[in-house]
């Protein structure tokens, strides 16, 4: 996604956080072509078919996680991350490794320091104190959004026994965060 799209996507974004549905509509539609590039440029000839699913699984956790863009921030940077994490699940359910070239990889290795490795940090030490099946969980539904069935899937275990876990993780959080009272 190039700088100059940014501007009219991030409007788009904001237009349909607001609950314009023309907006949203006129989003996922360019959100679609665009993803159609990223993976097919990514995608082997054989991994083709695939391709769609990968765009409709993008612009479903789009959907799910909007709430969480934030305007102030760029939109294409948002997406892409999200469209990075799709196709990297794709990578390991296929246990596919993957070799980019590092031209491909300059902008991420030269690009600004990213502001949000301290939020990063935050949640790595809160989360610390869990244990690591609770933490994978927090991550992948809270953080990633996923739903408890993909998480569930994805740690190995059913759906059910992925959201009492969930539970318990976040109920030990709120506990670990609430005030002391002395």
């Amino acid at each position: 996604m190039t700088i100059e799209i940014e501007p009219r996507l991030n409007a788009l974004m904001r237009r349909a956080q607001a609950g314009e549905a023309a907006a949203w509509r006129e989003l996922l539609g360019v959100l679609s072509g665009r993803l159609t590039v990223y993976f097919g440029r990514r995608l082997s000839a054989a991994q083709a078919a695939d391709l769609e699913d990968l765009v409709q699984e993008t612009l479903l956790a789009i959907h799910r996680r909007r709430e969480t863009y934030d305007p102030a921030q760029p939109f294409t940077a948002w997406a892409h991350a999200l469209a990075r994490y799709k196709l990297i699940d794709f990578w390991r359910r296929r246990r596919l490794r993957v070799h980019v070239p590092l031209d491909e990889m300059a902008e991420a290795l030269w690009s600004a320091p990213d502001e949000s490795a301290e939020a990063r940090m935050d949640l790595d030490r809160v989360l610390g104190g869990l244990p690591e099946r609770q933490r994978t969980l927090v991550r992948d539904v809270k953080v990633e959004g996923l739903s408890l069935a993909e998480a569930g899937a994805r740690a190995g275990i059913s759906e059910g026994a992925a959201k009492v876990s969930l539970h318990r993780a976040m109920a030990a959080l709120t506990a670990r965060m609430r005030p002391r009272e002395d």
